[in-house]
């Protein structure tokens, strides 16, 4: 949800949608290959703290082959 000023000074809300879906990380893992992707890091977050089995999220980065980096 975004809160923007409109025009006039008055307050509304915009409300967006969008379909989303979990996937497990050996699915990442498969997809990433399967769309000429190759994964680069895997971190615990954005402090890239080491990911272990005990993680409660990730930050996956991937690449195309020949992308810029």
């Amino acid at each position: 949800m975004r809160f923007d000023p409109a025009v006039d000074g008055a307050r509304g809300a915009r409300l967006g949608r969008t379909p989303q879906r979990y996937a497990w990380l050996a699915e990442l893992d498969l997809m990433a290959p399967l769309a000429g992707f190759t994964r680069e890091s895997r971190w615990a977050g954005w402090d890239r703290s080491e990911f272990t089995a005990d993680s409660r999220s990730h930050v996956t980065v991937c690449r195309l082959p020949g992308g810029t980096p």
